[in-house]
This record gives structure tokens, sequence and C-alpha cells, in this order.
């Protein structure tokens, strides 16, 4: 029976989905970045894979993907969620800090390394015009694995996060630049139109994002349903797109710039974990495009000149990186690693040979033979990626991990408070008496809205979804405060985090001393019972109102304190006598 349309675009999702439920499971097993996994399943589901056994073996059809086609606007949008994350991670104030970085040695790198493939290709034999279309658009690096390999933040992060953050900002002036080497007056005639209602636009958006977020958001969050979060969030990015498309300029930038927006208001932190598993399956089936896109029988018949190619263009783009960075004062082994990483072309390589190709710059065939080169670039950036550790490790002795010493290091060990109340605000206090850094988690908006308002590092977030409280940096915390009221939620939440953080410090709130036992027993490193605090106030305010010296009465009062939590603790560990292993308090970690 024949399929229809509508079977084979289900077959082919059937076929995507299967893929990402095998994948990810089986190269996270061996430990192995399921970039690559993605991408081998594309060749193989893709045309030049299995499709190719279609005739001879007709069942085999129902395990491939005959219409690239018609996966690519899910491939575009994988990439739009990627730009609208790395804006989350974004501030107009990191921005600014960074605006050497971005504007200056990355358009260098970009425009230098440009140069350099270009002039390499007319040495070759290419045409002029072609050579430097090919050249700024081999330029280009890979946003879409960089920055899912190194994060945004450390010195090799946030070196190549700067640079490829102008490229992104530059992709469409670069398809511009390639209309004028094509002799395109009229697009030339439309470009400073475009840039005046590229401009405008952008303004409108700026005003939108700074009045109209924060009320959309919270709105969305008093409904406590994380579904129409999710709409909301989708919808901003989907909006943010489209203005930008509609204003001439692309779609990355209006998804940059509603991360942007979003990430100066107090939902950074929840949006962005509702975001990440979309985000993640989007990027999946941008890298199958990418895997269909590998014809390996060109790829076979003309893999000297293919690898010669990569080669060239991977030690160009490596020296004009490595250079630059060293001259803006990067330590040798951080200029190393971000070099290698970013020597392979990119998946705006592919659109900007596209554009190249419809305005005739370059001929179909060296179109054909570049994409493939950048294919199989892509496919070897997590290859590059551990090839670039090891450089560094050898220059430095393995210093790679640390930050620059021109720049600041990033908060760490600071403590997190979960729930934001009368409790949690009083624990937040404290900790700035003693200059301890804290950041705090609550679900109630208006009370965000408050904090916020008085400057305190407050999120808004839904702390019963772990992935939300991951975004707070779990794994670089000293410790997490717990001042919930659910005493059910509590003790399954510190259950979780013991099991995953086996060495944080957890203090929590308990109602009573049973309460406080349970909590133990769920893994806590504390429990402060409420009742068990205020007898003892009481009993030190009626003391000192009796005449008896505030000496001694503070030193009864904390002894009698360590008594019942020592009784607590014991009463907990003997009814669950089998889990004493992890009940056992972590060691404080050493200032």
């Amino acid at each position: 029976m024949a399929l229809t349309a509508d079977t084979t675009a289900l077959r082919d999702a059937l076929v995507i989905l299967g893929a990402a439920g095998i994948v990810i499971p089986a190269f996270a097993r061996f430990r192995i970045t399921p970039i690559i996994g993605f991408i081998l399943i594309g060749v193989l589901v893709g045309p030049y894979g299995l499709v190719r056994l279609s005739d001879a073996l007709p069942w085999i059809t129902a395990f491939t993907i005959t219409n690239k086609q018609v996966i690519e606007p899910f491939a575009e949008f994988g990439i739009v969620l990627l730009l609208f994350s790395i804006g989350l991670e974004l501030s107009f104030a990191r921005l600014k800090s960074m605006r050497r970085l971005v504007f200056g040695v990355g358009a260098a790198q970009l425009f230098g390394a440009g140069l350099l493939i270009a002039l390499a290709l007319i040495a070759f034999g290419q045409d002029s015009r072609a050579a430097f279309g090919l050249g700024i658009a081999l330029a280009l690096s890979s946003t879409a694995l960089v920055i899912p390999i190194t994060g945004t933040s450390g010195a090799v992060g946030r070196n190549a996060f700067g640079m490829l953050l102008f490229e992104d900002l530059a992709l469409v002036p670069i398809v511009f630049l390639l209309g004028s080497l094509a002799g395109a007056s009229a697009g030339l005639a439309n470009f400073s139109q475009i840039l005046l209602t590229g401009g405008a636009t952008l303004v409108v958006m700026m005003l939108v994002g700074r009045f109209g977020l924060p009320r959309l958001f919270a709105q969305a969050a008093r409904t406590k349903s994380p579904e129409l979060f999710l709409s909301a969030t989708l919808l901003v990015v989907i909006l943010s797109s489209l203005m930008t498309l509609w204003a001439g300029l692309s779609a990355l930038l209006g998804a940059l710039i509603a991360g942007l927006l979003i990430a100066e208001t107090a939902y950074r932190s929840e949006v962005e974990s509702v975001v990440l598993p979309f985000r993640g399956l989007a990027l999946g089936i941008f890298l199958i495009t990418v895997g269909m896109s590998l014809d390996l029988t060109r790829l076979m018949h003309d893999w000297p000149m293919i690898l010669l190619a990569l080669t060239g263009v991977v030690v160009i783009k490596f020296g004009v990186t490595a250079g630059l960075l060293r001259l803006n004062g990067v330590r040798k082994g951080v200029a190393a690693e971000v070099g290698v990483l970013m020597g392979s072309p990119s998946e705006t390589t592919l659109i900007v040979l596209g554009a190249a190709a419809q305005i005739a710059i370059i001929d179909p065939q060296t179109a054909g033979f570049w994409q493939v080169v950048t294919a199989l670039g892509l496919t070897i950036t997590p290859l590059l990626a551990k090839l670039g550790r090891l450089a560094a490790a050898r220059i430095e002795g393995g210093r790679t991990g640390a930050p620059q010493e021109d720049q600041p290091i990033p908060p760490e060990g600071r403590t997190i408070i979960i729930g934001f109340g009368r409790v949690g605000r009083m624990v937040a206090a404290m900790l700035d008496v003693h200059n301890q850094p804290w950041v705090a988690a609550e679900g109630d908006i208006d009370t965000v809205t408050r904090a916020r308002r008085e400057g305190k590092p407050v999120q808004f977030l839904d702390a019963r979804r772990r992935q939300a409280l991951e975004q707070l940096g779990l794994d670089r915390a000293r410790a997490v405060v717990m001042t919930m009221d659910d005493h059910v939620q509590a003790a399954a939440l510190i259950r979780q985090l013991r099991a995953d953080y086996p060495d944080l410090t957890i203090v929590a709130r308990a109602r009573d001393t049973s309460h406080a036992a349970e909590l133990y027993r769920a893994g806590a490193s504390d429990a402060v019972p409420e009742t068990l605090e205020s007898s003892l106030q009481l009993s030190e305010a009626v003391l000192v109102d009796l005449g008896v010296a505030m000496g001694p009465v503070i030193a009864s009062v904390h002894q009698m304190r360590e008594d019942l939590r020592t009784a607590i603790r014991h009463r907990a560990e003997l009814q669950n006598a089998p889990r004493l292993g992890a009940l056992k308090r972590p060691a404080k970690p050493s200032n």
C-alpha cells in the first residue's frame, strides 16, 4: 500500500524519536557525546544511507527519512531555541563587559580567518569573488555544537562564546556582503531601509520586553500551570523571531534578544528549565539533518581533496583564533583549546553557501563540495574539542579549567535558599551580615517581585522540579536551606538532593521534632524544629529576666539545642537503621 504524505510524515517522526531514544542513552552509557550519534543516525537513515537499498529491500523504507525538507523546519527551530538559551545566559551588564571580546576579537577572528581562507583559495585557482564568499562562509564556527560542549562560563567557554556571539550577530550583514560581491545593486539599495526597519523593530522589542514580559510571565506564574508557562515562553521566542524576520534580519537574532530580555527578569531560571528538553530534541533533529547531508559516495570518491580542504580550514582558523586570543592576554593553553574547537565550519556556513549559490557567486558543484566539507567538519567537532583539551593540558599541565587572571571569578560556593517567606528572608539577612553569597528560589511571583524590587537575588521557579533547581548551580552550591511549609515535598526533595549530592550541606526547617526526624531520615544535615527553637528562645528570655547572667544562659541554651538535635537524629537512625550511612552528617567544607 502506498504511503500518503501524512503517513510519511508520521513515519519520519517515529524514526527521529526512535533515534533519540536509542542514541542518547546508548552514547551516555559509553560516555560519548550524543552529537556524534545523531549525525551517524542521519547518515544511516538519510538519502545517502539505507534509502539506496530500498529498491532491493522495500521494507527498509520504514526505517529511513526520504524527504529531508520535511524535518528541516524543526532543525531550524532547534538553532532558534539554542540562541534563545544563549540569550538567557546573557544580561546587558555581561554583554557590556564582553564588548571588547565580542566586537573586537570576534570581528577580527571572523574577517581575518575569512580573508586568509579566501587568499588560500585564490592561490589554488579559485575565482576571487567566489573565494571571498567561501572564505567568509567557512570562517564561521558552530554555535550549535561548541556552546553545548564548553558552556558560556570559564576561560574556554567565555572566549568561545564571545566570538560565536559576534558571528551570530553578523549573519545578516554577511549575506548582504555576498550580495555586493555579486553586484546585486537592488539588494544594496534596500540595505539602508532594512537597517532602519530592523533598528526600529529592535527598539520596539526592547520596550515591549522591558514593560510587557514581566506582566506576561507574572500572569502565567500565578496560574501555577507549567504548561501555560511553557506556552508563554514559546510564544515569546516565536514572535521575536518572526518580528526580526519581518524586518529583514535573522530569526536567530530575534531569539537571542528574546532570551536577553527575559534574562533581565526574575523568570530566567524557570524559563531555561522548561525550554531545555525541547532544545535538546530540536538540536538532535538538526544534527540528524547534518548527517543526512553527508554524501558517502562523494566522500569516498573525493576524500583526499575533502580531507585537504577541511584540514586547511581548521589550521587557518586555529592560527587566527589562537593568535588573536594570545594578543588579548589569554593563556597559551586556553588559546590553543579555543582555537582547535573553533576550527571546523558551522551550521550557518551551510546557510551562507546556499545564499552564495543562489546569487551565482559560486557554482552548484563547488557549493556541493564545500557542503560535504562542512558536514564532515561538524561531525568531527566533538573530536576537535577532545583534541583541544589534550593540547591545552599538555601546554599548561591541566590548568585549562581555571578562569583567566584578568577575568572576574564567577560566584561559587553560594547558599541556595528554597523559599523566600519570613524564614527565608531571615536566613538571607544573616548570610548578608556575614558576607556569604546566596540565591533564593521562590514559587510565589508576588514575593519574588517584592524581593527583586529590593535588589535581592531571588528567582521565580518551581522547586518541585529538579531541572529548575539545577539552573541555580546545585553542583557548585555550598549549602541548601529549605524553608518550605510542605513537609512531604521537603522530604522528597531532600531525598533526591542527598542521592545526587552526597556531600552537600542541607539545612531544613521542620514543624516539630517528629517532622525533624523525618527530614533527618530523608538525608538532611540539620533539621530545625520551629517548636524547639521557640521554646529555647522563651527559656532564654525568662532566665535573663530572672537575673541569670547572659553568658551561662546562652551556653545552656546551646547545649540544650545540641542535646535535643542529637536525640532527634538518634531516633531517626533507629527508625531507619538500614540507611545509617546516608544519614551521616556531611563534613563541613573547609574555607
